[in-house]
């Protein structure tokens, strides 16, 4: 039996791959919002995030850095690895509106705010992919 292995992207994987990057920067950013308004009490706590559509320019050009996880072949049928892009997007810190008295920068209201945006796109695209992947097996089971 031979066994024929393609190096190129695959349609499929083509086509997921966008919400594959828009996930990861969503959940990227959810955790970010998460520990902002865990340390709203935190004195000196410096509230952090991400710009989500600078973070998918650079993931949709491809220049984010490649993941340094080396693979061990332990089989010479194995397939070596060159690494994954990372979905690391570029950490920002948020400047108040109004500071503090005890320097942290949290604004409990746009956290709050930016937290539901984030969660409700992010299961919004959950949705639409799930939604996709239900569709092409009901067209490969219809016949």
């Amino acid at each position: 039996m031979t066994h024929v292995v393609s190096t190129g992207i695959s349609p499929l994987n083509r086509a997921f791959a966008f919400f594959e990057m828009t996930a990861d920067i969503r959940e990227q950013r959810l955790q970010l919002l998460s520990s902002n308004i865990a340390n709203a009490d935190t004195p000196n706590y410096k509230a952090r995030d991400i710009d989500f559509g600078e973070s998918l320019k650079v993931a949709l050009s491809g220049s984010q850095a490649l993941s340094s996880v080396n693979l061990d072949l332990t089989n010479a049928r194995h397939i070596p690895g060159s690494g994954a892009p990372t979905a690391s997007a570029p950490v920002q810190y948020r400047v108040p509106y109004q500071q503090s008295a005890d320097g942290n920068t949290v604004e409990m209201d746009t956290a709050r705010v930016n937290f539901a945006d984030t969660a409700l796109h992010y299961q919004a695209d959950l949705d639409f992919v799930s939604d996709r992947i239900k569709t092409m097996l009901a067209a490969l089971q219809s016949n």
